[in-house]
């Protein structure tokens, strides 16, 4: 089996989602267009956001084979997205290098971004916050509503606006 036979692109619409919280999941995917949002429901019923996808980015609901998702991940805009099997694609990367390659830097991006945000929530300021938003998160701000980036901070929109505004004050 080639490559080329492990996915297939699928187009995902707007508000459509790639994976929902309490099914199995055996999708995994690379993001060719468009931005996914994961989120979980905290115990009040509030949505959190957990992560953004982006292009480039490889997106699943969970790498563990029959494992219901822990998260909804949600099209924020028509995607297209490069689908496979999981499954299939684990029992095939120990004899893919490139493959092994690809899975390993998007991991250890996932891994460096959620590692990255869990210190900056604790440690930062809503301006810190804001930086480090706009850094791992390039050309997102004007794709995803306002408030689901100030949750996605550990912040009010209100704050978020207020540090927006602090932020081209200092540019």
């Amino acid at each position: 089996m080639n490559n080329d036979q492990l996915h297939k692109e699928t187009l995902i619409h707007k508000g459509d989602f790639f994976v929902e919280y309490g099914r199995n999941n055996y999708r995994i995917g690379q993001v060719i267009k468009g931005v996914l949002r994961g989120y979980t429901i905290n115990n009040d019923g509030d949505e959190v956001t957990t992560h953004f996808y982006m292009e480039g980015d490889i997106v699943s609901g969970n790498y563990v084979p029959n494992i219901p998702s822990t998260i909804n991940i949600l099209a924020m805009e028509d995607c297209i997205i490069s689908v496979a099997d999981y499954r299939e694609v684990f029992t095939y990367i120990n004899t893919n290098s490139e493959l092994s390659k690809v899975i390993l830097h998007n991991f250890q991006k996932l891994n460096r971004q959620n590692h990255s945000r869990i210190e900056v929530l604790l440690k930062s300021d809503s301006l810190d916050k804001y930086r480090w938003f706009l850094k791992e998160y390039p050309n997102l701000l004007n794709r995803v509503a306002h408030y689901l980036i100030a949750g996605f901070l550990g912040m009010t929109p209100t704050q978020l606006s207020r540090t927006r505004k602090s932020f081209s004050q200092q540019m």
